[in-house]
């Protein structure tokens, strides 16, 4: 089978890892970038540390309003499923590359292949849920990876084509957790003690196109007894230096504030984080897996497992409800349960395709 991966976003890469290389085994495949983020460790050594395919095309749409993203993307995504004639095109995750990698090959009758199919939040006032929701209406084959995204399909009338095959993001962190603890030596370099610290990212649109909710969250930081690891993106550091924070947050004694970190060094400072206090979505489910307490700093979350079993709590960029959370939110062993696969969903999408046969 011929198939088209399109991917735009660093998680997306680290998603596609393990099926691409389950793919492999077998069938042809051609990776289109589309440049929705111009990472930092999009380089050589992000790719062969982590086995990751090269991209055969990069559209490098770059940043933009989400309509004119998402229109950029169409059109070079389109261009591409012409000349290359997929038989399938494989789509990740929320983001416009998404929805772009849909649309171009579903109006070109080409099947599409969704993998993280069935995520709701119900909250349409973020982007990437009304990706997620078009995306899966536009697909053909959809990889659930819980039993609550099979039933959020089935709610919206799509049985047809569903395979729960468990969450490919637990298939990158069991491949990669042993290279990052062999490889990595992020402890060192910042000088951290395991479990004595609490690792902080904050990138939603939500939180840094707020005011009230990124002081919210920096006045938390500043009066907390603990100590804080901040690998801050470059949409947060804009957004913390555009409302005078930064440099209240970067004189903190208790917050080391540094540039965004790799892969592998962030899935040491996960691991071995007291809490992780986060906005991420992959970053919720990454703290379960690994057993770290997570506080997130949303109102809803696509991966309820994760609350409904108390191990993430919601707090919003409420400084009190932050600030109660560190100080009291302690997960009971007894209720963690092995909710997003066993690791091997990977594989799982490989057989779903090579024994169904899919059109549009």
């Amino acid at each position: 089978m011929n198939i088209l991966t399109v991917v735009g976003a660093r998680p997306q890469f680290i998603k596609m890892a393990p099926v691409s290389q389950e793919l492999r085994k077998a069938h042809q495949e051609v990776v289109v970038h589309t440049g929705q983020h111009y990472d930092y460790e999009m380089n050589g050594i992000f790719f062969d540390e982590l086995n990751i395919p090269r991209p055969d095309y990069n559209l490098g749409v770059g940043s933009g309003s989400h309509g004119w993203q998402t229109a950029e993307m169409l059109k070079g995504i389109e261009k591409v499923i012409i000349e290359e004639k997929p038989e399938l095109v494989l789509v990740y995750g929320d983001t416009n590359s998404t929805l772009a990698g849909a649309l171009a090959a579903v109006k070109l009758h080409i099947p599409v292949a969704h993998v993280e199919a069935g995520l709701r939040s119900f909250d349409r006032r973020m982007p990437e849920e009304i990706n997620r929701v078009l995306t899966d209406h536009a697909s053909t084959v959809l990889f659930a990876p819980t039993d609550t995204a099979v039933n959020n399909l089935k709610d919206e009338g799509i049985a047809h084509g569903v395979f729960n095959v468990g969450d490919v993001m637990v298939d990158a962190l069991l491949n990669n957790i042993q290279i990052a603890e062999k490889k990595s030596h992020i402890l060192e370099k910042l000088m951290l003690e395991r479990k004595d610290y609490v690792l902080v990212t904050a990138h939603r649109a939500e939180n840094t196109d707020s005011r009230e909710n990124l002081e919210g969250i920096v006045n938390a930081l500043l009066n907390a007894d603990k100590k804080f690891v901040f690998p801050a993106h470059l949409r947060t550091v804009h957004a913390l230096k555009n409302y005078g924070l930064y440099d209240t947050l970067k004189n903190a004694e208790n917050v080391l504030l540094i540039e965004p970190v790799g892969y592998l060094d962030m899935l040491v400072l996960e691991k071995n984080a007291e809490y992780i206090l986060t906005d991420s979505g992959g970053m919720q489910k990454e703290a379960y897996v690994l057993k770290v307490p997570c506080i997130t700093m949303r109102t809803t979350t696509e991966w309820v497992e994760t609350l409904q079993d108390g191990w993430n709590v919601l707090v919003g960029a409420d400084t009190k409800k932050i600030l109660n959370a560190l100080n009291t939110f302690r997960p009971i062993t007894e209720t963690h349960k092995n909710r997003f696969g066993d690791g091997h969903a990977s594989e799982k999408i490989r057989n779903v395709l090579e024994t169904h046969k899919f059109t549009v």
